[in-house]
């Protein structure tokens, strides 16, 4: 079992910078991946970018590439999700999810999901 929390969210201005932090523990958490994936009102759950625990693999969506990047911190069992250049289109519910399927854009293939944390962008 993992078990994960989000936390970071807010309100911003567009072109400003959030950093979400996802928090893991429990039961050989260094063996999955983790996913950051996010849910605006009304859309399907889509996804945002991926890393490994154990390597330096990422894998990221096509729209936050080269804003948004992935890493992670082992001795905190923490992933961290830095936001620049932020846009009112990437308002959503962020939320991470681990896995065993490596850095994989499939919602389906992580196991578990932490509640979310809500991020705001106005224009």
């Amino acid at each position: 079992q993992v078990q994960l929390v989000e936390s970071g969210g807010g309100l911003v201005q567009a072109g400003g910078s959030l950093r979400l932090s996802c928090a893991a523990s429990g039961r050989a958490v260094s063996s999955y991946a983790v996913g950051w994936f996010r849910q605006a009102p009304e859309k399907e759950r889509e996804f945002v970018a991926a890393i490994r625990w154990s390597g330096r693999s990422t894998n990221y969506a096509d729209s936050v590439k080269g804003r948004f990047t992935i890493s992670r911190d082992n001795a905190q069992n923490t992933v961290y999700l830095q936001m620049d250049s932020l846009k009112p289109e990437d308002t959503a519910v962020y939320s991470c999810a681990a896995g065993e399927r490596g850095i994989s854009s499939i919602r389906y293939e992580y196991k578990y999901w932490g509640q979310g944390t809500q991020v705001t962008v106005s224009s």
